[in-house]
């Protein structure tokens, strides 16, 4: 390795890491884009993890967590809208921190799932509640008159008058109406029409730890997916196929190829866009980034290939589209212009590494002073970035050529095996000339689990790989 010394100007001054992002034009986007953050009509990344989406008329409607960096006590659930879902509006907290409670101060909520029950036409959230250190387990319920809430939170979801004491969980609606809950593990619950209580346990858990459980159904075929248990780090995902919710259940295999980690996320739901020629099954995924949930933790959206009892993700999309009339997929907007890290647009300040046989390949730091710089002109920019084992945070700012600042994130840079990718986008922004900073922060990805055993980074290197430009 090559080591290169650049010192071109005054180190860049950081906002504080915990202040959602913030936007002078907040722009729009026109595909969906994974593994970067998205910035809803305020200019603040999008929190929703755990989600679902219900289709309430011709809006899509986002329910996930709130975050707040540092901790992973319950903050709310968020809810937000869209007509494409490319563009996200925040709506409101569906589900606010409770005054005391299950919910309240210092507590866990997690995976919140809306459905509208036919019988009553109330729309009824669950969710995963919890005590702060995940041992006081059970699903609960919250429910509502408007689909964006505000939801009443009525406790835990009983069968036979106790509990349902286990925690990831989800839900699915079938043809005819029926909702059922989803629990890790594989057991199914069948809903009471008023899906305000259980009627019936349709399915004995088939797996241990088959957690974020997930299902959809396409013509006679049931298809339950789910995580392996490894805590927040990533893991291959994989399902299971049956003619009937009661099964038999048979194990296929991974989502996404072996070792790719179901492109670095784990499963929280799918949804089906249905089109005049065709359906999508979107699969939704969390790629979480403790202790920065909200401002660092993406998101991973991608079509799956769904075809008899195979399902997959064979390519990662960094940006795709769907056609929301006809529900075929399209790739997603061309780039016109490649900026790498020796063109002399790109300003490094600290102590960076490249490799000494390719100038075209990334540049790499650990050190905690260093920063860079890149001016572009144009409409829309791609940082794409080379995620390690040792990747730490990054702190993105863009600023416009007054030098006003218009977007800024923090970005992780951590995967447990070496893979270039989209870190940033930046929504669709007026023509013009920009720089995007890029700095160092100083620490990364980890998780301590209830053994005390520690996942994640075994560094902070944040890297720069290229600049990706559209005119």
């Amino acid at each position: 390795m090559a080591l290169i010394y650049w010192h071109t100007g005054a180190l860049l001054t950081l906002s504080c890491l915990a202040h959602p992002a913030h936007a002078q034009t907040p722009g729009r986007y026109d595909a969906i884009h994974s593994g970067t953050p998205w910035f809803d009509q305020r200019g603040v990344p999008v929190s929703a993890h755990g989600a679902g989406i219900i289709k309430d008329g011709d809006t899509y409607y986002l329910f996930g967590e709130a975050h707040e960096d540092m901790t992973n006590a319950f903050a709310g659930f968020n809810c937000y809208s869209s007509k494409d879902l490319v563009n996200w509006r925040f709506d409101k907290i569906a589900l606010p921190v409770q005054r005391s409670g299950p919910l309240g101060p210092n507590t866990v909520g997690e995976r919140p799932k809306v459905m509208r029950s036919p019988s009553s036409g109330e729309y009824v959230m669950f969710m995963h509640a919890d005590a702060i250190d995940y041992r006081r387990q059970f699903v609960g319920f919250a429910t509502a008159k408007n689909v964006t809430g505000p939801y009443t939170f009525q406790g835990p979801l009983l069968i036979d008058g106790k509990p349902i004491r286990k925690w990831d969980m989800g839900t699915f609606q079938d043809r005819d109406g029926a909702g059922y809950i989803l629990l890790h593990g594989g057991d199914i619950y069948r809903l009471a029409d008023d899906y305000r209580s259980v009627r019936e346990h349709v399915n004995a858990a088939m797996a241990n730890g088959f957690e974020s459980p997930a299902m959809f159904r396409k013509g006679d075929i049931y298809y339950f997916l789910g995580s392996h248990l490894t805590g927040w780090e990533r893991n291959d995902n994989y399902y299971y196929t049956a003619r009937s919710l009661r099964g038999p259940w048979v194990r296929q295999r991974s989502i996404a190829p072996e070792g790719a980690l179901t492109w670095n996320s784990q499963v929280s739901f799918v949804l089906p866009v249905e089109g005049s020629r065709d359906t999508t099954f979107m699969f939704m995924g969390d790629r979480w980034s403790y202790p920065r949930q909200a401002s660092a933790a993406t998101y991973v959206w991608q079509p799956l290939k769904v075809d008899g009892d195979n399902l997959s993700m064979p390519a990662y999309r960094d940006a795709w589209r769907i056609d929301m009339a006809t529900g075929t997929v399209r790739p997603g907007p061309a780039q016109s212009e490649t900026i790498t890290a020796s063109d002399p647009r790109v300003h490094l300040v600290g102590v960076w590494q490249q490799a000494a046989k390719s100038k075209r390949g990334p540049i790499t730091t650990v050190d905690r002073k260093a920063s860079l710089s890149v001016a572009f002109t144009g409409t829309q920019a791609s940082l794409h970035s080379l995620a390690r084992p040792d990747g730490g945070y990054a702190r993105i700012i863009v600023r416009n050529s007054q030098g006003d600042e218009v977007l800024s994130s923090t970005t992780d840079m951590y995967s447990k095996y070496p893979v270039s990718s989209v870190k940033f986008v930046t929504p669709l922004l007026p023509r013009g000339s920009y720089t995007l900073q890029v700095s160092v922060v100083g620490d990364s990805w980890y998780w301590v689990n209830k053994r005390g055993e520690r996942s994640g980074s075994e560094g902070h290197t944040i890297s720069f790989e290229r600049l990706r430009v559209r005119k």
